[in-house]
């Protein structure tokens, strides 16, 4: 499932989200404000809707931090499922098998921007 948003929108800097880190935004999504999580990996962005699809809570307990410790999987702080980076499958939690609403994005001239 893919979010629709109004038609390429800056998001951030490129440099805003820590490489081999991640960061979280709020921004108008299908006309209402989202809550949004975003992991870097060089000059790759993975873009989801911030919300666990168990408890549709927020992800993140601690503003911007979504990934586990050893920063190979985004991890839910309500639960501990944990979602693989590149395609929002849940690999392990109550919601196994589910997925992270993914938003499309690109990084144009150093910049991210929802597509």
């Amino acid at each position: 499932m893919t979010a629709d948003h109004s038609p390429s929108t800056p998001l951030c800097r490129l440099e805003d989200i820590p490489d081999n880190g991640s960061a979280g935004f709020v921004v108008p999504v299908n006309g209402e404000m989202a809550r949004l999580l975003a992991v870097r990996r060089g000059s790759i962005v993975y873009l989801y809707i911030n919300s666990c699809p168990h408890t549709h809570a927020p992800l993140d307990f601690t503003p911007g931090q979504f990934l586990n410790l050893e920063k190979t999987l985004i991890m839910c702080s309500s639960h501990g499922a944990l979602f693989r980076i590149e395609d929002g499958h849940c690999v392990q939690g109550p919601c196994a098998g589910n997925h992270l609403t993914k938003v499309a994005c690109s990084v144009r001239n150093d910049e991210v921007w929802l597509d």
